[in-house]
């Protein structure tokens, strides 16, 4: 006699043949099949968030650190609106999830049900595939389906929508097994070749990096391969991982956000690699082309529409990073000669004393007006790298203070720092969370602006909740200062002189109590406004094992 299935039977099942750790999620009714049956499978654990946009964010966070497909579940056509911003943010970053959501009972169809909608329609615009199971002995391929599709590249979020009636149907369709596939793509032999030959004829070589670096494990080779031909490295506009080493003699900045200050930035390259990230997120608009008229251009990618997508490109290279880097460094080293190593040696002494004097300039930041109050978020950020533990893992949303945070902590690999990718706020506080059920033997520290920290407020009750000892630290500069910078480009742009106040873009009348408010959601706060104290509050909070809130008052002044 055949087994048969219930459609939530087959759901928890295949979660664990995926191995799925963790269900991220906000529960609504059509959500208490999977609810209900966590009391059959205790080895998954359902990490519960207050909204929807949380739950999102702490899966795409476990997903980018772990390496595994996050799982988030959300709650009919409300629910997965108020998720689909940070459903966006994985989109952009190419984060492997599977986002479900219970939808009303199938029968009910025409008779528009309360909170009944189009969840297919819905998720389709930012997710990879859009689907719903229509009955169980489908469930089963259709999940299936789904990991594999966020798995291959290019990764990113998919979508299931689960009837509750589907939930509880019998199938003899049982779970399916996981495929086990292996994926990286080697670059043609003559394309490397013939990359190999114009970085080999490079007098002044510079590499773009962006996130598939990290996401491909490519960070060693690149760093290899940038000492071997003496290269300045810049990061694509807006990473969200580390890609290389911030603390690198060689490396120099993220990327501008627009194409006449890229064109500074690279100055007088001559042959410039761009590897693993998309070329180039602009925030403004400028008609002068980002690369110098002569410099030849290579691009390495895994992905075949990035390739030459916005700029033509003299050798296009379609392969896994990793195995491309490390193809070009087998090729360079073969057929350097003393005369290519010596120009190497002598670009690399150079760029290291740009990065002496850069290193300086950050220090002089750090160390200027000392008893300016509130204090710089350079010398914030110092102070804060000073006490954080050695090995800590940080969820980053300075954005404005972005520069300092990153000069300040110098972060060597990928796992030691996350960002938002798709440009949405309200990342690093939820992130923080993902991040440590991802990696529980590191400290992990959240870094959020105050305007940021308000979008998803909420995650501070899921760490204690969970009891996950995060140290959360608010920058309070009571503005939205991103907003008045940007306001001042957008006046330049448009011929507005004079003196214009920055209407409805400070957080003031009244200031916010974040102190109150992390009490509220049951942590232990401190607020903060000499840099001197910072250490022993920094110290203390990670010593107690418990999550903390440090509420830091920091210049906004722009």
């Amino acid at each position: 006699m055949e087994s048969t299935y219930k459609g939530r039977q087959i759901l928890m099942e295949t979660f664990l043949a995926e191995g799925v750790e963790y269900i991220f999620g906000n529960p609504g009714t059509t959500e208490l099949p999977l609810v209900d049956s966590l009391n059959e499978y205790p080895a998954l654990q359902y990490i519960l968030a207050l909204q929807e946009a949380v739950a999102v964010t702490m899966a795409d966070a476990y997903a980018q650190m772990s390496g595994k497909v996050g799982v988030v579940n959300l709650h009919v056509g409300p629910g997965l609106g108020n998720g689909i911003g940070s459903i966006y943010g994985a989109w952009e970053g190419g984060t492997p999830l599977v986002v479900t959501a219970g939808q009303q009972d199938t029968r009910m169809r025409l008779r528009e049900p309360l909170l009944g909608h189009d969840l297919v329609a819905m998720a389709a615009p930012v997710t990879k595939w859009s689907v719903e199971a229509n009955n169980a002995g489908e469930l089963a391929l259709v999940l299936h389906r789904a990991f594999k599709t966020a798995r291959e590249a290019p990764t990113g979020p998919v979508f299931v929508a689960l009837p509750i009636n589907v939930m509880e149907e019998d199938t003899t369709h049982g779970p399916m097994a996981p495929s086990r596939l292996f994926s990286r793509l080697a670059p043609d032999a003559g394309g490397l070749r013939e990359a190999a030959e114009l970085l080999l004829r490079a007098r002044q070589p510079l590499v773009v990096c962006g996130d598939r670096v990290a996401r491909c494990d490519a960070v060693n080779e690149l760093v290899a391969l940038v000492e071997l031909v003496g290269a300045d490295v810049y990061n694509e506009v807006l990473p969200s991982r580390i890609n290389f080493p911030i603390g690198h003699p060689q490396y120099r900045d993220r990327g501008a956000g627009d194409q006449a200050q890229l064109r500074k930035m690279f100055g007088d390259a001559d042959t410039i690699l761009l590897v693993g990230g998309d070329f180039f997120e602009e925030v403004w608009y400028e008609d002068e082309p980002p690369f110098p008229e002569d410099a030849a251009l290579i691009q390495i990618d895994p992905f075949p529409g990035k390739l030459g997508h916005n700029y033509p490109v003299d050798c296009g290279l379609l392969g896994d990073p990793k195995l491309a880097l490390q193809g070009l460094i087998d090729e360079i080293g073969g057929r350097a000669d003393d005369a290519f190593h010596e120009a190497a040696a002598a670009r690399r002494e150079r760029l290291a004393g740009v990065k002496a004097e850069e290193n300086a300039r950050q220090q002089a930041r750090a160390d200027k007006s000392p008893n300016q109050r509130p204090m710089s978020p350079a010398r914030l950020m110092e102070a804060l790298s000073a006490a954080a533990p050695p090995d800590v893992a940080v969820a980053g949303e300075a954005i404005t203070s972005s520069a300092d945070l990153t000069r300040s902590f110098q972060f060597t690999g990928p796992q030691d720092y996350l960002a938002s990718r798709g440009g949405g706020i309200g990342q690093a506080l939820p992130s923080a969370i993902g991040m440590k059920l991802a990696q529980p033997d590191r400290p992990v520290l959240a870094i959020s602006g105050d305007g940021s920290s308000l979008y998803t407020i909420q995650a501070l009750w899921s760490a204690a909740h969970h009891k996950l000892p995060v140290v959360f630290v608010i920058l309070n500069n009571r503005t939205y200062r991103i907003l008045k910078i940007n306001m001042n480009r957008y006046r330049s742009m448009a011929g507005l002189g004079g003196e214009r106040p920055y209407r409805h873009l400070d957080l003031t009348e009244p200031d916010m109590d974040y102190v109150s408010i992390a009490h509220g959601f049951g942590l232990e706060a401190a607020k903060i406004e000499a840099p001197e104290d910072i250490g022993p509050a920094v110290e203390k909070a990670f010593a107690s094992g418990k999550p903390w809130l440090l509420d830091i008052l920091v210049d906004g002044s722009v």
